[in-house]
């Protein structure tokens, strides 16, 4: 956990020291083991705090947390609409530091998140840290792989993504978010 706060108040830093990309830049974190769960819901970086430690749980099931951050990112890009912030593809951070549980089943949720269909599938970045599964985490990242046992940190990580997205996106027309 130490190594995720400590990437995210990196990540943090990185976005507050240039304020056109803090303006396009919202944050929500989802942790999960077992369940999914919303520890913080979309907020500018300036709103993101050190996370909690996670509860012992039994297993890392991947498919309920893709089937969360579907409907999270359906609900959020609905209320950035409701306030006329249009919302290009979203970026997910997927951390992993370990096995997934459901290894049959999490791949038909993966699906339904990254539907070439679905007008806000997101670009996602997997990154693993420790145990993980780097055949699992390969599939995952849509955008990009990054390993911590290949001395990438998670904050360069997360800002090198980002940045490029921001940088292949062009300039906000009016208010968006990319």
């Amino acid at each position: 956990m130490e190594e995720l706060n400590k990437g995210l108040r990196e990540f943090r830093g990185a976005v507050h020291a240039d304020a056109s990309v803090a303006d396009r830049v919202l944050c929500s974190v989802i942790g999960f083991g077992e369940e999914p769960e919303v520890v913080q819901r979309m907020l500018p970086m300036d709103g993101l705090v050190d996370l909690p430690a996670p509860g012992a749980c039994a297993g890392t099931n991947f498919g309920p947390v893709f089937t969360c951050l579907r409907s999270a990112i359906d609900s959020d890009v609905g209320a950035l609409a409701a306030h006329r912030v249009r919302v290009h593809r979203p970026l997910v951070f997927f951390l992993s530091d370990g096995q997934p549980t459901d290894p049959v089943t999490w791949p038909s949720a993966f699906s339904s998140l990254c539907d070439p269909t679905w007008e806000h599938r997101p670009r996602v970045v997997a990154f693993g840290v420790g145990d993980a599964d780097e055949e699992a985490l390969s599939r995952i990242g849509t955008f990009r792989m990054y390993l911590s046992r290949d001395g990438v940190r998670l904050g360069t990580a997360l800002i090198a993504s980002v940045m490029h997205v921001l940088s292949t996106s062009g300039p906000p027309p009016g208010r968006t978010l990319s």
